[in-house]
């Protein structure tokens, strides 16, 4: 999604066509058929075998649901303390991530809220009650409890994607660091559901899609506020000439 994108300054030309592109293939993986077939892949008619699983429940959906909320509390803090790699970045800077982070988390519990979408365990061939119907039918219900699209568990990683724009003025190696890590959470922890059956692989990949893009609108607004800002000089003091009797 991003890897022809640079780091400099002006990086709105890139990020439109580059968000613009995984749209397009976001939308195609949802045309394809793709979700159901890897739904497929580990769920039967008994249901999905994994589902309570030690790895894929225990550590990677229980024990990790509270730590994006502390790790965004980590942030609120840093913009009065920052710590680490944070303390190179401008106030302004570190604001904006931690109201990057907050925002795409709220996006995207909000959105998943109000879904009427259920997940593959939901469907009638897995065992539950409910029959597909796709994530576009707005208002058309599936028999199922909804409230499924898009992946609220990626979000934990995805949602820290705002890092990649916040230091990618300073420090751009810091900033494909902090994005590689952010997706990659963010995979394992789609992953992990679609093991599960809790979501469909276009559930993660919307999240991933909505993360990127509220961190790169934000990303803009504050780059134009911050140019039109007018630096604040220090005024010049008298010459040494002028300080003489």
């Amino acid at each position: 999604m991003t890897s022809a994108c640079r780091t400099g300054p002006d990086l709105a030309p890139d990020l439109f066509f580059c968000t613009l592109g995984s749209l397009a293939l976001l939308l195609a993986w949802d045309l394809s058929g793709l979700d159901l077939w890897m739904a497929h892949w580990f769920g039967s008619a008994s249901g999905f075998a994994l589902r309570s699983h030690w790895l894929w429940q225990g550590l990677l959906h229980d024990a990790i649901r509270p730590l994006p909320w502390l790790l965004q509390l980590a942030l609120l803090a840093a913009i009065a303390r920052p710590f680490g790699a944070l303390r190179q970045l401008a106030l302004a800077r570190r604001t904006q991530l931690a109201l990057t982070t907050f925002i795409a988390l709220l996006l995207v519990s909000t959105i998943k809220l109000h879904s009427r979408s259920s997940c593959p365990w939901d469907l009638q061939e897995f065992g539950g009650p409910a029959h597909y119907v796709s994530h576009w039918a707005w208002g058309l219900l599936d028999g199922g409890g909804g409230g499924c699209f898009p992946a609220g568990h990626a979000s934990a990683g995805f949602a820290f994607v705002g890092g990649f724009f916040a230091f990618r003025h300073t420090l751009p190696r810091t900033a494909w660091r902090w994005l590689a890590g952010a997706l990659l959470a963010g995979l394992v922890l789609g992953l992990a559901q679609q093991v599960r059956g809790a979501h469909y692989m276009s559930h993660t990949l919307w999240t991933a899609w909505l993360c990127f893009g509220c961190a790169a609108v934000i990303d803009q607004v504050v780059s134009q506020l911050l140019a039109q800002t007018p630096s604040r000089a220090p005024a010049p003091g008298p010459g040494f000439s002028a300080l003489k009797p």
